[in-house]
């Protein structure tokens, strides 16, 4: 049962402290067994290769309390592809997949009481960490690595609704190289993008859109979230792109649209498209989508949408995942994983 001493309907999306996070170490070629760790900090060798060399990555989803009661974690088979992807491409040890679902379900069940009650909007919020904690100083592949899941109760993003946003393109910065790393979740993608994300809120924009290192003339996506668009037509369109990280919302979205009749199209996307769109959106695991109404390039000025309204795609999209996610809908595609407590 959730906890009676946590006021759900005032948590914000931030770090907060449970009953512990699940570990487990790599060596000599073999995982270790999962353990449950209360201790919040990490202790590592001043060598190792995760603060060298970069040989990091993460992930990030959700856990809910549905209207029947159940708790279930929102496809974390997904999410353990993107991580098993990303640690080939890292050259680090992959962690296997029943090995990830299983630290997500002991991690939940073992903090139960953090599931936010249905109905506050709240959800459990799962960050799995793998990285290079083997000392190495030569530039080379860690010896041991260390997986962890940690979590915490994280409230409605949107409190009163969605709102739609502004969004800023800084022609001075890039995202993700063209053959870099931008289709996989590493921490140095998000690091190559804070100094223009800072600058950007500093300036008046809640978000900052990246267009294509090579040409700058093609949408990738925005800052943390996929980037999507609806035609006037109705039609959802999103970028394919090398340097995109595939999103398992945008993943989700894309069935929904396709499942409501909807033509979906995953292709380049000229900047100079974003004007014939009807609506847009960013999204991604924290928000499911941020409607964008508003996105400015230097002295170009791109209005989208209206400010004060979401658009009617959008919503129904929201509407159609969180209800899938919170069990007030139907999950045709079995995406919403049981969590068995006791």
């Amino acid at each position: 049962m959730p906890r009676t001493d946590i006021d759900w309907e005032k948590l914000g999306f931030g770090f907060s402290d449970v009953n512990c996070h699940v570990r487990s170490v790599w060596k000599d070629g073999t995982w270790g067994p999962l353990e449950f760790v209360k201790d919040p900090y990490i202790t590592m060798h001043i060598g190792a290769s995760c603060l060298h060399y970069g040989q990091e990555c993460f992930e990030g989803m959700k856990a809910f309390r549905q209207k029947s009661g159940k708790i279930a974690i929102f496809r974390p088979d997904e999410n353990a592809k993107r991580m098993h992807r990303t640690a080939v491409r890292t050259v680090m040890a992959p962690v296997p997949e029943e090995m990830f679902i299983e630290a997500a379900e002991k991690l939940v069940a073992a903090n139960e009481e953090f599931v936010p009650p249905y109905g506050t909007g709240g959800s459990m919020y799962l960050r799995p960490l793998l990285i290079g904690t083997g000392p190495q100083i030569g530039v080379a592949p860690a010896k041991e690595y260390t997986f962890l899941m940690m979590c915490m109760p994280v409230g409605a993003y949107y409190k009163g609704g969605m709102k739609p946003v502004r969004a800023v393109i800084l022609d001075n910065w890039d995202r993700a190289a063209p053959h870099g790393m931008g289709d996989v979740k590493v921490g140095g993608n998000y690091a190559a993008s804070l100094y223009a994300h800072e600058k950007a809120k500093h300036d008046g924009w809640p978000v900052e859109l990246y267009l294509d290192a090579k040409t700058h003339t093609l949408v990738e996506e925005f800052s943390t979230s996929n980037f999507l668009g609806i035609k006037k037509d109705g039609t959802y369109v999103t970028p394919d792109s090398h340097s995109v990280l595939p999103s398992v919302t945008n993943m989700s979205l894309k069935q929904v649209a396709s499942d409501l009749g909807w033509k979906v199209e995953c292709r380049p996307v000229p900047y100079t498209e974003i004007k014939d769109f009807a609506e847009v959106a960013a999204c991604g695991t924290a928000v499911v989508v941020t409607p964008v109404w508003e996105i400015t390039r230097g002295e170009d000025v791109i209005r989208i949408s209206d400010p004060d309204k979401v658009g009617p795609h959008l919503q129904k999209l929201y509407e159609t995942v969180q209800g899938i996610q919170y069990g007030d809908l139907p999950d045709t595609h079995g995406w919403c994983h049981e969590v068995k407590i006791g």
